[in-house]
């Protein structure tokens, strides 16, 4: 059973989620909040499996509840809802530590898969999806001269070459399959390599790996279109 905080301040949106949710046999709706505050508060006391958040309340906004959420240690995950794939407000709660988004206009069933998955752990945003949207926002990315190499981190020291090479490919939206098939090697290897990579830089799922790249220079997003 997968247990949910809903968090949205328009009172109809929690209505339609509760129901959609309810209605499933393994998913439960422990609380529900109208602002981040209470949000943060809510997730200390339920421990849900997974925060439904919203981005645009009044108050404490979506991003900042993830952000302090997440610094808390908890075991709850986030999962961001946004009106827009590429919105900028997205990409900011990813850094803050989501592990991934979902339009509000999700059919139901890509909404169920979603928090299924991040209740399991993985990140809901497809690879190829991540690698979009950071790169349509790459002015949120630190700048760094052209030819530079990568920024010290004795996180990326602690990596064998295997690792660090997994690591990049992750980073460019390469999902396990395409690693396997240009790295020639099993899909099976390739998942315990991104699960060891993800323990030595302390990433809770693939969307923080990339964002953990990407600050230390490991790849750069091709600019905007």
């Amino acid at each position: 059973m997968t247990t949910l905080l809903i968090v949205d301040d328009q009172p109809l949106q929690r209505y339609g989620f509760r129901m959609l949710l309810e209605s499933q046999p393994d998913t439960e709706v422990v609380g529900e909040a109208a602002h981040g505050a209470e949000a943060v508060r809510l997730t200390a006391d339920l421990r849900p499996d997974v925060v439904l958040m919203d981005i645009r309340m009044p108050g404490m906004d979506g991003i900042e509840a993830t952000r302090r959420i997440v610094a808390s240690g908890g075991r709850s995950r986030i999962l961001v809802l946004t009106t827009f794939d590429l919105d900028e407000y997205a990409h900011s709660a990813l850094r803050a530590g989501a592990s991934g988004f979902l339009l509000k206009d999700a059919r139901p069933e890509e909404l169920l898969s979603g928090i299924r998955a991040v209740a399991g752990g993985d990140a809901v945003v497809a690879p190829a999806v991540t690698r979009r949207l950071l790169d349509a926002y790459a002015h949120h990315l630190p700048t760094r001269p052209p030819g530079a190499g990568p920024v010290e981190d004795s996180r990326l020291n602690a990596l064998t070459d295997r690792e660090r090479e997994i690591l990049v490919a992750v980073a460019r939206g390469w999902s396990n399959g395409e690693i396997a098939r240009r790295l020639v090697l099993a899909e099976s290897t390739v998942k315990t390599h991104v699960s060891r990579v993800m323990a030595k830089i302390g990433a809770r799922d693939r969307v923080q790996a990339v964002i953990f790249a990407y600050d230390r220079g490991l790849t750069r997003p091709n600019p905007p279109l």
